[in-house]
């Protein structure tokens, strides 16, 4: 039987670099769900990928760029990207968030590794 619970505490932190830490909860078939801790001003510049990406915003905040729109996001609120539309975030204070990508998004460019 697969994974079904995640405890935060016992998930891998990936140093992304730039302030971003990256956890991996989870990964199924067709989706997976990342955690993020970002440091106030930290970056993710504009970028694309071939998968849908919905996020929520636990605490802090994003300025996020979605093609030539730009959204001031607090804790509470939840964004789509469609796929293949070029996005940034931009943390406003200590930011952390939730993302799920579908399909699986398993390369990450700005990663530091």
């Amino acid at each position: 039987m697969a994974q079904s619970v995640f405890l935060h505490d016992k998930i891998e932190k990936i140093d992304m670099g730039k302030g971003v830490i990256r956890q991996d909860f989870a990964s199924g078939k067709n989706m997976n769900v990342l955690h993020w801790n970002t440091s106030d001003k930290s970056v993710v510049g504009m970028h694309t990928h071939p998968q849908e990406q919905f996020g929520y915003c636990i605490k802090g905040g994003f300025e996020l760029t979605i093609g030539d729109e730009v959204f001031h996001l607090k804790a509470g609120d939840a964004y789509l990207v469609p796929a293949n539309v070029p996005h940034a975030f931009v943390a406003v204070g200590e930011t952390e968030a939730i993302d799920v990508f579908s399909p699986i998004k398993t390369e990450f460019p700005w990663d530091k590794k």
